[in-house]
């Protein structure tokens, strides 16, 4: 998880200034990692702590990052639809629309982890609030160790193929909250998609 939250100020950092907050590139990288150096100093090497108000301020990461990636892709579509010179460049806009797109797969994917069966650390605890994912693993119990429970790699997994598929793989969502979540990351990624790459391809024309 931690790996994820800092690559996503890595793939920011990409992005250009009219994409950005100012001209400023150490905000958000900075407002980042203080949040997450909160998170690991509450709790060291593994998520087990249910502790409020690191559930908070987890939720307060993940909403820094959710707004300011939701603003640079705001700023992109306003960019296109304006004819900015920076869009006139393909791979300069490619590049945009790719770091967006990755920040938007992993963010969805902090949201599911956090929020299901009432997060990581009731999950690891043996959670018995029923969950909003079934994944294959609980339906083949066979196949996998006993106890198993979804890691942040099986959440990322879902968000990644609900951006690229558009729609759900092996993982369902029964609860209606998660099927909203669901269909707000496959609107942005087909916004994404078919604005990018399709004004993207006419430049290269």
């Amino acid at each position: 998880m931690a790996l994820a939250v800092l690559a996503t100020g890595g793939l920011r950092a990409v992005l250009p200034a009219q994409l950005r907050w100012g001209d400023a590139r150490w905000i958000y990288p900075a407002v980042v990692i203080v949040l997450l150096g909160v998170i690991y100093v509450g709790n060291p090497g593994h998520i087990n702590s249910q502790s409020r108000g690191l559930r908070v301020i987890t939720g307060t990461l993940f909403a820094v990052i959710s707004v300011a990636n939701a603003e640079a892709a705001i700023r992109l579509v306003a960019s296109i639809l304006s004819t900015d010179p920076f869009t006139r460049h393909a791979n300069r806009l490619l590049v945009s629309g790719g770091a967006i797109w990755l920040i938007n797969v992993i963010v969805f994917g902090l949201w599911y982890w956090d929020v299901d069966r009432g997060g990581a650390a009731a999950r690891s605890r043996g959670s018995t609030i029923d969950p909003a994912f079934i994944f294959p693993e609980m339906v083949n119990p066979g196949y996998v160790r006993a106890g198993w429970y979804p890691k942040f790699v099986d959440y990322l997994h879902l968000s990644f193929t609900a951006a690229t598929a558009f729609s759900p793989t092996d993982v369902s969502a029964i609860r209606p909250w998660a099927k909203l979540l669901m269909m707000a990351e496959e609107s942005i990624s087909l916004l994404l998609a078919l604005l990018v790459v399709g004004y993207a391809v006419g430049i290269l024309k």
